[in-house]
């Protein structure tokens, strides 16, 4: 990771730079990008913090000529207007070119060794200001008194300190223009000799020492906020490039998806019609319909393959049925119908799976539990995989029973639980989806796709109904399906859906949209 390896490395801390996020990933990644870094991005921080100076000048850029200004008509009332005049002309000049660079460095794009040739030319424009602002030290003094001399020296100090507001976090700059005030001011005042002059050198000097300290602080300061946005913005911008390549990986999973599912739900007719013809063959063959085999071992044969087609018909309908659920094709007909049909259906259509097993089968309905509308075809589905799943898992001389009951919220619960080993905690979400095996019919090979769960969650999904598996590894499993109000048809309602006088599908979907 990019940002990591700027947090390992202390040189990076320091060195690097984040204007352009997304161009400094495609260098992170080259396999994945093949345009190159531009040669900004390896400008160290101090050129942020040198574009604040910057823009605060550009900003502040009255202040400076203001106090100028000042400075030079309150001089002109002991000093030769001349001398005044002059000074305030260089005075002005010297921010104007100081001013000329600042709007010149935003104009063109910089190399790195054009970036240092800015800090060096922008600190030289400060060195000269800085020695235009000390210059009245020695042509006004001569002209003045006490006071007057006391005024220079607090003008200027004035001065140092507002440059000082001014260019905190950026040390070249500073030192070059307060530096030079803070030496002249100095200078002048020890050659004027004196306990009292002495004393002002020191403190200026010590206060230009200490402010230099602030200086150094805020800029470390002011450093690290920078290093830290620019790696927030590295960092959000990964994220966003992660996001559209997940979005994009996505899209493209799904659209293969349904071009799978779109493919298997259109083959139905091509893959049942020969399966169909080995079905009926080999039925044939195995009751000898047109006569003995010579040989019995063929008509054993000829069981094994019926018996295999009518497994592989089966698993084609699983994954067909799973096809047109994720398609979007699977259509539901609503009807009329009671779930204890569904449960003895059924419990008819296992009978013999569960017998094999020595399996008792108990399933039973609440009391006044309402009729459903609901895709019969489909129900009975649910309530086949539901047992045969429970029957499969269930050990030789073990029960699994059905139970339905409505809710106190109006929903209508289909629950089937067996005595089996149970599904660990960590496979109970996986084993809803299409094709998931969990690890205990793998270890055992116990015959199955993984398709019957996934059937199960797609036609409820259809009914706007929700699938809950609870189990516990040694005390079994239990699966609950729950139907929606709009499905449970109790009240005028049901008595009409379930009267007589409803004859068509037509009246049926017209009663169901308006209830």
């Amino acid at each position: 990771m990019l940002v990591e390896a700027a947090l390992e490395n202390p040189k990076n801390r320091q060195n690097i730079h984040f204007d352009e996020p997304v161009e400094l990933l495609k260098r992170a990644a080259p396999s994945q990008f093949e345009e190159s870094l531009p040669s900004e991005s390896n400008i160290p921080w101090q050129r942020d913090i040198l574009e604040i100076f910057l823009r605060n000048q550009l900003q502040l850029a009255p202040a400076m000529p203001l106090l100028a200004l000042m400075f030079g008509l309150t001089a002109m009332t002991w000093v030769p207007m001349v001398t005044a005049l002059s000074w305030l002309i260089a005075a002005l000049g010297c921010n104007a070119i100081q001013l000329f660079l600042c709007q010149l460095y935003f104009k063109q794009p910089r190399d790195v060794h054009e970036q240092r040739d800015w800090i060096g030319m922008i600190s030289a424009s400060e060195l000269l200001q800085g020695a235009c602002w000390i210059i009245p030290l020695f042509i006004f003094w001569p002209f003045s008194n006490t006071l007057q001399g006391a005024f220079i020296i607090s003008a200027i100090m004035v001065v140092s300190a507002a440059r000082f507001l001014l260019v905190n976090n950026f040390m070249p700059v500073l030192i070059a223009g307060t530096c030079v005030m803070t030496i002249g001011v100095a200078y002048r005042c020890a050659f004027e000799a004196g306990p009292i002059y002495y004393s002002l050198a020191g403190l200026i000097i010590t206060l230009e020492v200490f402010f230099l300290f602030i200086a150094r602080q805020l800029q470390g300061t002011a450093r690290d906020m920078i290093i830290y946005r620019n790696q927030k913005d590295v960092l959000i911008a990964e994220l966003k490039l992660e996001r559209d390549r997940a979005e994009t990986e996505k899209l493209k999973a799904e659209t293969a998806n349904r071009a799978k599912s779109s493919f298997l739900a259109n083959m139905s007719h091509e893959l049942r019609t020969p399966l169909n013809a080995i079905l009926g063959f080999s039925e044939i063959l195995e009751r000898e319909l047109f006569g003995p085999l010579q040989n019995s071992t063929y008509k054993d044969y000829a069981g094994d393959i019926h018996h295999s087609g009518q497994y592989l018909l089966g698993l084609i309908n699983d994954i067909l049925d799973i096809s047109r659920i994720e398609a979007g094709r699977r259509d539901v007909r609503d009807e009329p119908f009671h779930l204890l049909e569904a449960m003895e259906h059924a419990v008819h259509l296992t009978g013999i799976s569960a017998a094999e097993k020595d399996i008792t089968v108990l399933f039973d309905v609440d009391q006044g539990t309402p009729k459903l509308l609901c895709d019969i075809r489909a129900i009975n589905q649910v309530a086949i995989n539901l047992l045969t799943n429970g029957i499969k898992f269930t050990p030789v001389g073990g029960s699994v029973s059905m139970f339905a009951k409505r809710t106190d919220l109006g929903t209508v619960e289909f629950r089937i639980k067996d005595n089996g080993p149970g599904i660990p905690a960590e496979e109970i979400a996986q084993s809803l989806s299409a094709f998931s095996r969990g690890s205990l019919a793998t270890k055992k090979a116990i015959d199955g796709a993984g398709l019957g769960l996934s059937i199960v969650k797609g036609i409820m999904e259809l009914h706007c109904g929700t699938v809950e598996i609870k189990s516990e590894l040694g005390r079994g499993t239990e699966v609950i399906c729950t139907f929606p109000a709009k499905r449970v048809l109790s009240g005028p309602r049901g008595e009409i859906m379930t009267g007589p006088s409803i004859q068509s599908d037509s009246h049926r979907k017209l009663i169901a949209l308006t209830a």
